[in-house]
């Protein structure tokens, strides 16, 4: 079975060509994103947390899948890469985008939780994970991805996903998959009651 994309968003192709300009290679992978159009789409209205921006690959992705009632926050440590996406995506009103540090972010955040979290990059995920999963709203979904080595990680780094991941998996209040897939992911949903 081939499991490329048959559907983009409008603004990947812009995205790309500046981030390639940039110097940026840690955008969203493609599988990734058709994942994230999927999930953002099963939830009408839904509110969604992207923490890692980037230069707004994975936001582009969400988006596609949205409805025009969600509504989407995207926060990002690196102003110069956030900027790109706030000037391919900016104009949409159901994304926010927040420029500064995502623990700092999620310690402060005081609002509503969210239906779908997307953490990819550090807080959240191997920082922060207590507050992030906090975060995930009753029958919503958490996802990670980049679980499989990558390029540039630095040593000792599979211990701390090996880490994650038992402790993800661990946790009662959700049902997990890790998903031998794309550049590694695993899917975590908030239990109901």
């Amino acid at each position: 079975m081939d499991d490329t994309p048959n559907r983009f968003p409008p603004a990947l192709t812009a995205l790309r060509a500046r981030a390639r300009e940039a110097g940026f290679t840690m955008s969203c992978e493609e599988r990734t994103g058709s994942l994230l159009a999927a999930l953002a789409a099963s939830r009408p209205a839904g509110r969604v947390l992207e923490l890692g921006t980037g230069v707004g690959e994975g936001t582009a992705w969400l988006l596609s899948g949205m409805s025009p009632d969600a509504r989407l926050v995207s926060v990002e440590l690196d102003a110069g890469h956030q900027a790109v996406a706030r000037g391919e995506l900016g104009a949409d009103p159901r994304v926010t985008f927040v420029t500064g540090d995502g623990g700092a972010w999620l310690e402060e955040y005081a609002g509503e939780p969210f239906d779908l979290v997307f953490a990819d990059t550090w807080p959240g995920k191997f920082t922060h994970l207590d507050r992030a999963l906090d975060l995930v709203a009753p029958g919503g979904t958490y996802l990670i991805d980049d679980l499989d080595p990558q390029p540039g990680w630095p040593e000792g780094h599979e211990a701390s996903v090996v880490r994650l991941l038992a402790d993800l998996e661990a946790r009662e209040e959700f049902r997990t998959v890790r998903l031998a897939w794309a550049s590694g992911l695993l899917m975590a949903v908030r239990s109901v009651g």
